[in-house]
Protein backbone atom coordinates (compact mmCIF):
# COMPACT_ATOMS: atom_id res chain seq x y z
CA UNK A 1 0.00 0.00 0.00
CA UNK A 2 1.21 3.53 -0.48
CA UNK A 3 2.87 4.64 2.68
CA UNK A 4 2.98 8.18 3.94
CA UNK A 5 6.06 7.21 5.96
CA UNK A 6 7.60 8.13 2.63
CA UNK A 7 7.35 11.88 2.61
CA UNK A 8 5.93 13.42 -0.52
CA UNK A 9 8.97 14.78 -2.18
CA UNK A 10 7.94 15.25 -5.78
CA UNK A 11 9.86 14.64 -8.92
CA UNK A 12 11.26 18.15 -8.95
CA UNK A 13 12.60 17.85 -5.42
CA UNK A 14 15.99 16.59 -4.44
CA UNK A 15 17.84 14.68 -7.10
CA UNK A 16 20.51 12.64 -5.42
CA UNK A 17 23.25 11.57 -7.70
CA UNK A 18 26.04 9.10 -7.84
CA UNK A 19 28.77 9.02 -10.45
CA UNK A 20 31.30 11.56 -11.65
CA UNK A 21 30.46 15.21 -12.16
CA UNK A 22 30.91 15.16 -15.93
CA UNK A 23 28.10 12.61 -16.10
CA UNK A 24 25.89 14.83 -13.96
CA UNK A 25 26.40 17.62 -16.48
CA UNK A 26 24.79 15.43 -19.07
CA UNK A 27 27.71 14.03 -21.06
CA UNK A 28 26.16 10.63 -20.58
CA UNK A 29 22.59 9.80 -19.73
CA UNK A 30 22.16 8.59 -16.18
CA UNK A 31 20.12 5.55 -15.25
CA UNK A 32 17.21 7.10 -13.38
CA UNK A 33 15.85 5.15 -10.42
CA UNK A 34 12.49 6.22 -8.98
CA UNK A 35 11.98 5.38 -5.30
CA UNK A 36 9.37 6.13 -2.66
CA UNK A 37 11.89 6.29 0.17
CA UNK A 38 12.99 9.33 2.11
CA UNK A 39 15.06 10.01 5.23
CA UNK A 40 17.00 7.06 6.62
CA UNK A 41 15.63 4.67 4.01
CA UNK A 42 16.84 6.88 1.18
CA UNK A 43 20.28 7.23 2.77
CA UNK A 44 20.43 3.47 3.21
CA UNK A 45 19.61 2.96 -0.46
CA UNK A 46 22.47 5.26 -1.42
CA UNK A 47 24.78 3.11 0.66
CA UNK A 48 23.59 0.16 -1.40
CA UNK A 49 24.38 2.03 -4.61
CA UNK A 50 27.83 3.04 -3.38
CA UNK A 51 28.45 -0.56 -2.42
CA UNK A 52 28.05 -1.59 -6.04
CA UNK A 53 31.45 -0.05 -6.79
CA UNK A 54 32.47 1.91 -9.86
CA UNK A 55 29.88 1.87 -12.61
CA UNK A 56 30.41 2.84 -16.22
CA UNK A 57 27.32 5.06 -16.09
CA UNK A 58 25.90 7.57 -13.59
CA UNK A 59 22.86 6.76 -11.49
CA UNK A 60 20.24 9.34 -10.63
CA UNK A 61 17.87 8.63 -7.75
CA UNK A 62 14.47 10.32 -7.98
CA UNK A 63 12.48 10.25 -4.73
CA UNK A 64 8.78 10.38 -5.60
CA UNK A 65 7.27 9.64 -2.19
CA UNK A 66 3.68 8.42 -2.31
CA UNK A 67 3.43 9.53 -5.94
CA UNK A 68 5.67 6.71 -7.14
CA UNK A 69 3.11 5.49 -9.69
CA UNK A 70 3.48 8.82 -11.53
CA UNK A 71 6.85 7.51 -12.70
CA UNK A 72 5.01 5.82 -15.56
CA UNK A 73 3.28 9.04 -16.59
CA UNK A 74 6.44 11.11 -16.95
CA UNK A 75 7.48 12.40 -20.42
CA UNK A 76 9.72 9.92 -22.19
CA UNK A 77 12.84 12.07 -21.76
CA UNK A 78 12.39 12.21 -17.97
CA UNK A 79 10.86 8.81 -17.38
CA UNK A 80 12.74 6.71 -14.81
CA UNK A 81 14.48 3.62 -16.14
CA UNK A 82 14.07 1.60 -12.95
CA UNK A 83 11.18 1.95 -10.51
CA UNK A 84 11.18 0.59 -6.99
CA UNK A 85 7.47 -0.07 -6.60
CA UNK A 86 6.20 -0.23 -2.99
CA UNK A 87 2.89 -1.58 -4.31
CA UNK A 88 3.74 -4.73 -6.28
CA UNK A 89 0.06 -4.97 -7.15
CA UNK A 90 0.60 -2.05 -9.53
CA UNK A 91 2.63 -4.29 -11.83
CA UNK A 92 -0.66 -5.81 -13.00
CA UNK A 93 -1.90 -2.33 -13.96
CA UNK A 94 1.29 -1.06 -15.60
CA UNK A 95 2.84 -4.11 -17.21
CA UNK A 96 2.36 -2.63 -20.68
CA UNK A 97 4.65 0.25 -19.60
CA UNK A 98 7.32 -2.19 -18.48
CA UNK A 99 10.01 -4.32 -20.07
CA UNK A 100 10.32 -7.98 -19.04
CA UNK A 101 13.10 -8.86 -16.64
CA UNK A 102 16.21 -10.45 -18.19
CA UNK A 103 15.93 -14.23 -18.36
CA UNK A 104 18.54 -14.77 -15.65
CA UNK A 105 16.57 -12.61 -13.18
CA UNK A 106 13.06 -13.79 -14.08
CA UNK A 107 13.05 -16.75 -11.63
CA UNK A 108 13.42 -14.29 -8.73
CA UNK A 109 9.97 -12.94 -9.51
CA UNK A 110 8.34 -16.33 -9.95
CA UNK A 111 8.44 -17.60 -6.37
CA UNK A 112 5.38 -18.19 -4.20
CA UNK A 113 3.69 -14.91 -3.15
CA UNK A 114 5.34 -12.88 -5.89
CA UNK A 115 4.38 -14.94 -8.92
CA UNK A 116 0.76 -13.76 -9.11
CA UNK A 117 1.88 -10.15 -8.83
CA UNK A 118 4.88 -10.04 -11.12
CA UNK A 119 4.17 -12.50 -13.93
CA UNK A 120 1.89 -11.40 -16.75
CA UNK A 121 1.23 -13.48 -19.87
CA UNK A 122 4.20 -15.69 -19.13
CA UNK A 123 6.68 -12.84 -18.73
CA UNK A 124 8.19 -11.66 -15.45
CA UNK A 125 7.97 -7.89 -15.04
CA UNK A 126 9.53 -7.41 -11.61
CA UNK A 127 11.79 -8.92 -8.98
CA UNK A 128 11.58 -8.40 -5.19
CA UNK A 129 14.07 -5.95 -3.72
CA UNK A 130 12.74 -5.49 -0.19
CA UNK A 131 10.34 -7.66 1.80
CA UNK A 132 8.18 -6.36 4.66
CA UNK A 133 6.80 -8.40 7.57
CA UNK A 134 3.57 -6.61 8.43
CA UNK A 135 2.53 -8.66 11.45
CA UNK A 136 5.18 -7.47 13.90
CA UNK A 137 4.40 -5.88 17.26
CA UNK A 138 7.20 -4.01 19.05
CA UNK A 139 6.94 -3.65 22.84
CA UNK A 140 8.86 -2.78 26.01
CA UNK A 141 9.65 -5.97 27.97
CA UNK A 142 10.22 -3.97 31.18
CA UNK A 143 6.55 -2.97 31.21
CA UNK A 144 5.42 -6.55 30.69
CA UNK A 145 7.66 -7.70 33.56
CA UNK A 146 6.42 -4.89 35.79
CA UNK A 147 2.80 -5.92 35.25
CA UNK A 148 3.54 -9.65 35.17
CA UNK A 149 2.36 -10.47 31.65
CA UNK A 150 3.77 -12.29 28.63
CA UNK A 151 3.34 -11.68 24.90
CA UNK A 152 -0.05 -13.05 23.82
CA UNK A 153 -0.43 -16.56 22.44
CA UNK A 154 -3.90 -15.89 21.01
CA UNK A 155 -6.10 -12.90 20.15
CA UNK A 156 -8.09 -13.28 23.38
CA UNK A 157 -4.81 -13.19 25.32
CA UNK A 158 -3.99 -9.90 23.65
CA UNK A 159 -7.30 -8.36 24.72
CA UNK A 160 -6.73 -9.63 28.27
CA UNK A 161 -3.19 -8.29 28.22
CA UNK A 162 -4.46 -4.87 27.25
CA UNK A 163 -6.99 -4.92 30.11
CA UNK A 164 -4.28 -5.89 32.59
CA UNK A 165 -2.03 -3.09 31.41
CA UNK A 166 -4.83 -0.54 31.57
CA UNK A 167 -5.78 -1.62 35.09
CA UNK A 168 -2.13 -1.20 36.09
CA UNK A 169 -2.14 2.35 34.74
CA UNK A 170 -0.21 1.54 31.57
CA UNK A 171 -1.60 2.53 28.16
CA UNK A 172 -1.36 -0.57 25.97
CA UNK A 173 -1.16 0.73 22.41
CA UNK A 174 0.24 3.56 20.34
CA UNK A 175 -1.45 3.82 16.96
CA UNK A 176 -0.04 5.74 14.00
CA UNK A 177 -3.42 6.26 12.36
CA UNK A 178 -2.06 9.18 10.36
CA UNK A 179 -0.65 6.43 8.15
CA UNK A 180 -3.64 4.62 6.72
CA UNK A 181 -1.65 1.46 6.13
CA UNK A 182 -1.24 1.01 9.90
CA UNK A 183 -5.02 0.64 10.16
CA UNK A 184 -5.31 -1.71 7.20
CA UNK A 185 -2.45 -3.83 8.54
CA UNK A 186 -4.43 -4.39 11.75
CA UNK A 187 -7.58 -5.41 9.87
CA UNK A 188 -5.73 -7.58 7.36
CA UNK A 189 -4.08 -9.61 10.08
CA UNK A 190 -7.42 -10.26 11.76
CA UNK A 191 -9.19 -11.15 8.50
CA UNK A 192 -6.37 -13.47 7.46
CA UNK A 193 -6.48 -15.06 10.90
CA UNK A 194 -10.22 -15.79 10.95
CA UNK A 195 -10.99 -16.34 7.25
CA UNK A 196 -7.96 -17.06 5.08
CA UNK A 197 -10.07 -18.27 2.15
CA UNK A 198 -12.09 -15.04 2.16
CA UNK A 199 -8.84 -13.06 2.31
CA UNK A 200 -7.46 -14.93 -0.70
CA UNK A 201 -10.75 -14.58 -2.56
CA UNK A 202 -10.71 -10.81 -2.13
CA UNK A 203 -7.04 -10.62 -3.08
CA UNK A 204 -7.61 -12.45 -6.35
CA UNK A 205 -11.05 -11.16 -7.35
CA UNK A 206 -11.34 -9.05 -10.49
CA UNK A 207 -13.89 -6.85 -8.70
CA UNK A 208 -13.46 -7.42 -4.96
CA UNK A 209 -16.45 -6.64 -2.76
CA UNK A 210 -15.39 -6.78 0.91
CA UNK A 211 -18.76 -5.43 2.03
CA UNK A 212 -20.44 -8.59 0.73
CA UNK A 213 -18.33 -10.83 2.94
CA UNK A 214 -19.74 -11.44 6.46
CA UNK A 215 -16.23 -12.36 7.59
CA UNK A 216 -15.09 -8.85 6.69
CA UNK A 217 -17.68 -7.52 9.10
CA UNK A 218 -16.57 -10.09 11.70
CA UNK A 219 -13.00 -8.85 11.40
CA UNK A 220 -14.20 -5.29 11.93
CA UNK A 221 -16.06 -6.36 15.08
CA UNK A 222 -12.94 -7.98 16.51
CA UNK A 223 -10.85 -4.94 15.64
CA UNK A 224 -13.45 -2.69 17.23
CA UNK A 225 -13.29 -4.71 20.41
CA UNK A 226 -9.61 -3.80 20.80
CA UNK A 227 -9.81 -0.17 19.68
CA UNK A 228 -12.97 0.60 21.68
CA UNK A 229 -11.50 -0.38 25.05
CA UNK A 230 -11.32 2.78 27.20
CA UNK A 231 -7.74 3.84 27.75
CA UNK A 232 -6.36 1.45 25.13
CA UNK A 233 -4.82 4.08 22.85
CA UNK A 234 -2.08 6.53 23.85
CA UNK A 235 -3.49 10.04 23.43
CA UNK A 236 -6.89 8.61 22.53
CA UNK A 237 -8.37 8.88 19.06
CA UNK A 238 -7.48 12.56 18.68
CA UNK A 239 -3.74 11.99 18.98
CA UNK A 240 -3.81 8.69 17.11
CA UNK A 241 -5.38 10.29 14.04
CA UNK A 242 -2.56 12.82 13.57
CA UNK A 243 0.21 10.45 14.54
CA UNK A 244 2.29 8.81 11.82
CA UNK A 245 3.99 5.52 12.39
CA UNK A 246 7.40 6.91 13.56
CA UNK A 247 5.55 9.08 16.10
CA UNK A 248 3.77 6.01 17.44
CA UNK A 249 7.14 4.27 17.85
CA UNK A 250 8.48 7.26 19.77
CA UNK A 251 5.38 7.15 22.00
CA UNK A 252 6.35 3.63 23.07
CA UNK A 253 10.15 3.71 23.13
CA UNK A 254 10.98 7.40 23.57
CA UNK A 255 8.23 8.98 25.66
CA UNK A 256 7.22 5.63 27.19
CA UNK A 257 3.56 6.57 27.12
CA UNK A 258 2.43 3.20 25.72
CA UNK A 259 3.59 -0.41 25.88
CA UNK A 260 3.16 -1.70 22.31
CA UNK A 261 2.92 -0.66 18.68
CA UNK A 262 2.06 -2.65 15.56
CA UNK A 263 4.83 -1.78 13.07
CA UNK A 264 6.66 -3.64 10.34
CA UNK A 265 10.29 -4.75 10.35
CA UNK A 266 11.30 -1.45 8.74
CA UNK A 267 10.47 0.24 12.06
CA UNK A 268 13.65 -1.18 13.57
CA UNK A 269 15.98 1.81 12.96
CA UNK A 270 13.42 4.22 14.47
CA UNK A 271 12.92 1.94 17.48
CA UNK A 272 16.65 1.72 18.13
CA UNK A 273 17.20 5.44 17.55
CA UNK A 274 14.57 6.52 20.07
CA UNK A 275 14.63 3.73 22.64
CA UNK A 276 15.44 5.28 26.02
CA UNK A 277 16.88 1.90 27.01
CA UNK A 278 18.46 -0.10 24.13
CA UNK A 279 18.00 -3.30 26.12
CA UNK A 280 14.30 -2.71 26.56
CA UNK A 281 13.15 -3.66 23.06
CA UNK A 282 10.93 -6.67 22.48
CA UNK A 283 9.02 -8.02 19.51
CA UNK A 284 6.20 -10.53 19.06
CA UNK A 285 4.19 -11.37 16.00
CA UNK A 286 0.45 -11.16 15.48
CA UNK A 287 -1.02 -14.10 17.43
CA UNK A 288 -3.41 -16.74 16.05
CA UNK A 289 -7.03 -15.75 16.37
CA UNK A 290 -7.88 -18.99 18.17
CA UNK A 291 -6.21 -22.08 19.58
CA UNK A 292 -4.96 -24.40 16.85
CA UNK A 293 -5.20 -21.77 14.11
CA UNK A 294 -2.04 -20.65 12.33
CA UNK A 295 -0.73 -17.19 13.05
CA UNK A 296 -1.48 -14.73 10.26
CA UNK A 297 1.51 -13.25 8.46
CA UNK A 298 0.88 -10.34 6.12
CA UNK A 299 3.70 -9.66 3.69
CA UNK A 300 4.54 -6.52 1.74
CA UNK A 301 7.53 -5.35 -0.19
CA UNK A 302 9.17 -3.22 -2.84
CA UNK A 303 9.89 -4.67 -6.27
CA UNK A 304 12.23 -3.54 -9.04
CA UNK A 305 10.67 -3.00 -12.45
CA UNK A 306 12.17 -1.82 -15.73
CA UNK A 307 10.35 0.91 -17.62
CA UNK A 308 10.19 0.40 -21.37
CA UNK A 309 12.15 1.04 -23.51
CA UNK A 310 15.02 -0.59 -21.71
CA UNK A 311 18.74 0.23 -21.97
CA UNK A 312 21.76 -1.97 -21.41
CA UNK A 313 22.77 0.22 -18.46
CA UNK A 314 19.43 -0.04 -16.67
CA UNK A 315 19.47 -3.80 -17.23
CA UNK A 316 22.97 -3.92 -15.76
CA UNK A 317 21.96 -1.87 -12.70
CA UNK A 318 18.98 -4.11 -11.91
CA UNK A 319 21.19 -7.16 -12.27
CA UNK A 320 23.71 -5.68 -9.80
CA UNK A 321 20.99 -4.67 -7.32
CA UNK A 322 19.50 -8.15 -7.46
CA UNK A 323 22.77 -9.77 -6.41
CA UNK A 324 22.40 -11.33 -2.92
CA UNK A 325 25.17 -9.25 -1.32
CA UNK A 326 24.09 -5.93 -2.86
CA UNK A 327 21.73 -5.08 -0.01
CA UNK A 328 24.16 -5.93 2.78
CA UNK A 329 24.78 -2.21 3.54
CA UNK A 330 21.06 -1.67 4.14
CA UNK A 331 20.76 -4.84 6.22
CA UNK A 332 23.61 -3.50 8.37
CA UNK A 333 21.58 -0.34 8.94
CA UNK A 334 18.61 -2.42 10.16
CA UNK A 335 14.97 -2.52 9.12
CA UNK A 336 15.53 -4.43 5.90
CA UNK A 337 14.47 -7.97 4.99
CA UNK A 338 15.19 -9.90 1.83
CA UNK A 339 12.88 -12.57 0.46
CA UNK A 340 14.02 -16.07 1.53
CA UNK A 341 17.13 -14.84 3.40
CA UNK A 342 17.38 -15.56 7.15
CA UNK A 343 20.95 -14.51 8.02
CA UNK A 344 22.74 -11.27 8.75
CA UNK A 345 19.91 -9.58 10.67
CA UNK A 346 19.42 -8.51 14.27
CA UNK A 347 17.88 -11.18 16.54
CA UNK A 348 14.44 -9.56 16.20
CA UNK A 349 14.52 -9.41 12.40
CA UNK A 350 15.98 -12.90 12.22
CA UNK A 351 12.83 -14.17 13.93
CA UNK A 352 10.69 -12.34 11.39
CA UNK A 353 12.75 -13.64 8.48
CA UNK A 354 12.46 -17.19 9.76
CA UNK A 355 8.68 -16.89 10.06
CA UNK A 356 8.55 -15.70 6.45
CA UNK A 357 10.32 -18.86 5.32
CA UNK A 358 8.58 -21.31 7.66
CA UNK A 359 6.80 -24.13 5.78
CA UNK A 360 3.05 -24.24 6.25
CA UNK A 361 2.79 -20.67 7.50
CA UNK A 362 -0.32 -18.58 6.90
CA UNK A 363 1.43 -16.08 4.63
CA UNK A 364 -0.47 -13.80 2.28
CA UNK A 365 0.45 -10.65 0.47
CA UNK A 366 -0.85 -7.32 1.78
CA UNK A 367 -4.54 -7.20 0.81
CA UNK A 368 -4.91 -3.43 0.50
CA UNK A 369 -1.99 -3.41 -1.93
CA UNK A 370 -3.98 -5.78 -4.14
CA UNK A 371 -7.31 -3.95 -3.96
CA UNK A 372 -6.10 -0.99 -6.01
CA UNK A 373 -7.94 2.26 -5.26
CA UNK A 374 -10.39 0.31 -3.09
CA UNK A 375 -7.61 -0.35 -0.60
CA UNK A 376 -6.11 3.15 -0.70
CA UNK A 377 -6.53 6.57 0.82
CA UNK A 378 -10.07 7.16 -0.43
CA UNK A 379 -11.11 3.56 0.11
CA UNK A 380 -10.30 1.25 2.98
CA UNK A 381 -7.99 3.80 4.63
CA UNK A 382 -10.82 6.31 4.98
CA UNK A 383 -13.34 3.65 6.05
CA UNK A 384 -11.06 2.48 8.84
CA UNK A 385 -10.23 6.03 9.92
CA UNK A 386 -13.95 6.74 10.34
CA UNK A 387 -14.32 3.39 12.10
CA UNK A 388 -11.59 4.32 14.57
CA UNK A 389 -13.31 7.65 15.25
CA UNK A 390 -16.61 5.84 15.82
CA UNK A 391 -15.29 3.23 18.27
CA UNK A 392 -12.06 4.57 19.76
CA UNK A 393 -12.28 4.52 23.56
CA UNK A 394 -16.10 4.38 23.50
CA UNK A 395 -16.56 0.84 24.79
CA UNK A 396 -17.86 -2.25 23.02
CA UNK A 397 -21.42 -0.92 22.85
CA UNK A 398 -20.23 1.42 20.10
CA UNK A 399 -18.92 -1.39 17.92
CA UNK A 400 -22.07 -2.87 16.28
CA UNK A 401 -23.31 0.42 14.83
CA UNK A 402 -19.78 1.34 13.74
CA UNK A 403 -19.46 -1.97 11.88
CA UNK A 404 -22.75 -1.35 10.08
CA UNK A 405 -21.59 2.14 9.10
CA UNK A 406 -18.21 0.85 7.93
CA UNK A 407 -19.78 -1.86 5.77
CA UNK A 408 -22.12 0.73 4.25
CA UNK A 409 -19.20 3.08 3.56
CA UNK A 410 -17.30 0.21 1.96
CA UNK A 411 -20.24 -0.55 -0.32
CA UNK A 412 -20.27 3.06 -1.51
CA UNK A 413 -16.55 2.92 -2.29
CA UNK A 414 -16.98 -0.36 -4.17
CA UNK A 415 -19.69 1.05 -6.42
CA UNK A 416 -18.32 4.55 -6.94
Amino acid sequence: MPSSRRALLGAAATLLLTGCSSDVLGLRRAVRVAVSWSGEELRAFHKVLHGLGALSYPVEVVPLGDDISTAFDAPAARRPDVVMLPQPGLVREHWRDLAPMPDDLAPLGQVRLWRNLLVQQGQTYGVPFKTAHKSAVWYRPSVFRQVGVQPPQHWSDWLALNRTLTQAGVTPLALGAGDGWVLTDFLENILLGIAPSVYVGLATAAHPRPSQQPQFGAALRLLGTMWSAPGALAGGVKESLVQQFPDALVEVFGHRRAAMVLASDFAEPVVRSFAADPDDIGLFTFPPMSAGAPAPVVVGGDVMVLAAPISDNSRDLVRRLAAPAAVDPWIAEGGFLVDRRTSGYSPELTRLAEQLTMPGGQLQFDLSDLLGALGGINGLWRVLTDFLIAVGGRGTDAVPDAVVAAMSAMRKVETS
